[in-house]
């Protein structure tokens, strides 16, 4: 209960935590960031993790030079790469036998469901879009290993999607996150990055079963 307690507020108040690492450990916070993306990425039971409103913090606390900008997008985008490959590399082994997991503390499975009806409906570009998108980030990689989707190809879509990910949010962070408006209302923003792409991934689930169920069996 105490790390369900901590996790929440620690995804809340990404800000003021990651400010009182740097203060207090220096350099040490790139490994921590590199672990926590590393592990969003490519351990198919940590979704809850933080993601893009981590980027966008680290990109605000390098716009007041707190951080490197060039050390944290490289060392993020190879976590973020590499998270996905080591994903994708646990679906291929697991394979169908996923199918037949069922909810636990470990294991979300209406949140896998949701990532391979999204999968089944965009494909590949699944890879970058999941990006962008919490729990479906953590997912999709591993769903794609499950469906046996190439590694080349998978490699392609995952280099692009991470670029664009951690490149992209760290930079609006970088560019706006020490604008007054931002600074203030922050947490509703990081809400809004939670929330927002939420409601996209239910909604094409929802799309997906229901064009599932108007077909002739």
């Amino acid at each position: 209960m105490e790390l369900a307690t901590f996790l929440i507020d620690f995804i809340l108040h990404v800000d003021k935590h990651l400010e009182a690492f740097v203060t207090s450990y220096g350099l040490w916070v790139y490994a921590l960031l590199f672990m926590i993306i590393f592990v969003e990425t490519g351990v198919v039971v940590m979704p809850f993790l933080p993601g893009d409103s981590l980027l966008f913090v680290v990109g605000a606390m390098c716009g007041v030079g707190l951080m490197s900008y060039p050390l944290a997008v490289g060392l993020l985008f190879v976590a973020a790469v590499l998270g996905d490959q080591c994903n994708y590399s646990i679906g291929r082994h697991i394979g169908p036998k996923v199918f037949q997991w069922e909810n636990s503390r470990f294991f979300n499975k209406n949140a896998f469901n949701q990532a391979h009806e999204f999968y089944e409906r965009h494909g590949g570009v699944t890879i970058i879009l999941a990006r962008f998108m919490p729990f479906l980030r953590t997912f999709a990689p591993f769903v794609a290993g499950i469906s046996h989707m190439t590694r080349s190809k998978f490699t392609l879509f995952n280099v692009a999607g991470g670029a664009l990910w951690v490149g992209g949010i760290v930079t609006a962070g970088y560019a706006f996150g020490n604008v007054p408006f931002v600074k203030i209302h922050l947490d509703k923003i990081i809400w809004a990055m939670i929330l927002i792409p939420g409601l996209f991934v239910l909604y094409g689930a929802w799309q997906a079963r229901r064009q599932a169920s108007r077909k002739p069996v």
